[in-house]
């Protein structure tokens, strides 16, 4: 339970993602599940997908028909509060903020966690875009197995050992 652990809760979770067709395409998922002042996310959104109007204390909302998955959003969240998703075959495809050093490199496998910290599965780092433009946040593109779509959140910063 959020409140208790801050850790949110499957249905909370799932609530906030497109259907599983919504993501045969890539779409940003928020979870920002506390009204705070914050808008970056929308003010950053080149497609005007991403919404928190006039009480800048509101959530954001995300129509998935406009959002394409760019990723601008997650290196401009200064909560790294949203991630990419998109189903593939088998697999999740994720762009995911990340601000540890050193950075992950193309091919890595990784240990993918869940929102409690736990290991759940390896993932794949396919593309680390990184950049003076994104505020010290890089963008990770992984791959992880799709059973682990609810689950998987982010990456330990220690290296894959099996």
């Amino acid at each position: 339970m959020i409140e208790r652990d801050g850790i949110a809760s499957e249905n909370m979770v799932k609530a906030e993602f497109p259907t599983r067709e919504e993501l045969e395409r890539p779409k940003a998922v928020i979870e920002c599940y506390k009204r705070i002042p914050c808008n970056p996310c929308e003010t950053s959104c080149p497609f005007d997908a991403i919404t928190v109007g006039e009480d800048i204390n509101d959530r954001p909302v995300i129509d998935f028909d406009k959002c394409t998955g760019c990723g601008i959003c997650v290196f401009n969240c200064p909560g790294l509060a949203i991630t990419v998703f998109q189903i593939n075959d088998d697999e999740v495809l994720m762009k995911i903020p990340y601000e540890f050093h050193p950075l992950p490199e193309e091919g890595d496998d990784v240990h993918v966690v869940n929102r409690a910290g736990e290991r759940i599965t390896k993932g794949r780092v396919h593309k680390v875009q990184a950049g003076r433009r994104q505020n010290k946040t890089a963008l990770i593109h992984l791959s992880v197995p799709a059973d682990y779509l609810y689950d998987a959140i982010t990456i330990e910063v220690i290296p894959f050992e099996e």
